[in-house]
């Protein structure tokens, strides 16, 4: 397989650790073992390792004690580190008393919360590997992208369609069922075919409880799960005036990958046009956003803000600083318009930019009509939000 220059830059200074999470299959061992090629690495979905160190977690300590104190100047890699929780303390000692570094790689931070791991109290830096990025990938098609999905060994494959549908099937298994998340599997089996369904509008969670047979805490606690595990995240509201007319309480939820939540969804884009075109290509937008903020370390907000009579702007970053609207759509029209218009007369953001398929750039009463890739190329340049 190529292999391809990530924008994720983890550099330490002496004595400072760090996690980095991000759902299976988005690149983190790669990466880690080309950025540290020098490091020693212990992998924890190997299974003897695995059996051998949650028997013993001391052994880490013992063996680490022992080397050449030489290799141990680079940091050490515990990988898929959520599967021996009880290794932190270990890491922890070693920190404290020997001045190593680790990297802890992992897909779910949950079983450590849950367990009350040691978190080693901040003195670990949290980084995050999301899929591939635009700014990473030459010459990329944009129906490649929604079909596909950016987890990069979806994205290269030919067969990629049925390495989407064991990824998902998998994850079910493996992050939700064998770590003994939920113990209901037919229940969160039914839920997870219902959240693919309602993807990136409105959550309804009594709707989803009807369907799966749960009660709406359950819904809850099963959306948290895919969270935990890094499959997803909430957009929440904006929220920044009160105003009867503005949702303010109902979030939407948005699966990590555009392929992966096509899958689950059995969706295949065979054009630039259609409603279904136009949940993958805003959801596609909402990767690139969510990749840029951790990646800059800016961190800024991402929310949606939407009014009960219907108007309704994608995604509103950094506190109301920038407002995007998606549409896939190759030709703008003022209807288009509206809600960017509306939001724009309430909140004066700094920019307001509706991203589509158009060819050319212009702007229109103060909104700025941008094509997608130029607006991915200005966001990754830092000209859209810093």
């Amino acid at each position: 397989m190529k292999i391809f220059s990530r924008l994720l830059n983890i550099e330490l200074p002496p004595r400072q650790s760090a996690f980095l999470w991000g759902p299976r299959k988005t690149g983190k061992s790669t990466y880690l073992k080309s950025r540290f090629p020098n490091s020693l690495v212990y992998d924890f979905l190997k299974t003897d390792l695995f059996l051998e160190f949650s028997k013993r977690p001391a052994l880490l300590r013992e063996q680490l004690l022992a080397k050449d104190p030489e290799l141990l100047i680079h940091p050490v890699i515990l990988d898929e580190v959520q599967k021996v929780p009880q290794i932190l303390d270990e890491v922890h000692w070693l920190m404290e008393n020997r001045d190593l570094q680790f990297i802890l790689c992992g897909s779910s931070a949950r079983k450590l919360k849950r367990g009350k791991a040691n978190l080693l109290g901040g003195r670990a830096w949290r980084y995050e590997m999301f899929p591939f990025v635009m700014a990473e990938l030459h010459k990329p098609d944009l129906l490649n992208i929604l079909n596909r999905g950016l987890v990069p060994s979806h994205y290269l494959q030919d067969n990629y369609s049925k390495s989407l549908r064991a990824y998902t099937q998998d994850y079910l298994k493996e992050e939700v069922f064998d770590e003994g998340l939920t113990r209901n599997i037919p229940a969160f089996s039914r839920f997870f075919d219902a959240m693919g369904f309602t993807h990136g509008e409105l959550t309804n969670f009594s709707n989803i409880a009807r369907e799966c047979g749960v009660d709406s805490k359950t819904v809850k606690e099963y959306y948290q799960i895919l969270k935990d595990t890094l499959l997803g995240d909430f957009v929440e509201p904006f929220k920044k005036r009160q105003n009867r007319q503005v949702i303010t309480k109902t979030s939407k939820f948005y699966l990590f990958d555009v392929g992966v939540a096509g899958a689950i969804t059995r969706r295949r884009i065979l054009q630039d046009k259609g409603a279904d075109f136009g949940k993958a290509f805003e959801h596609f937008m909402l990767m690139e956003l969510r990749a840029y903020a951790s990646y800059s370390e800016l961190y800024y907000d991402i929310n949606f803000w939407r009014t009960k009579a219907g108007l309704e702007v994608d995604f509103v970053l950094g506190g109301g600083e920038v407002a995007v609207e998606i549409k896939g759509s190759t030709r703008i029209e003022n209807r288009h318009l509206r809600a960017l218009k509306a939001f724009r007369e309430i909140y004066s953001p700094r920019t307001a930019a509706l991203v589509c398929n158009e060819k050319k750039e212009r702007i229109v009463e103060k909104i700025r009509i941008i094509p997608w890739r130029k607006f991915l190329q200005n966001l990754w340049d830092g000209k859209i939000i810093h």
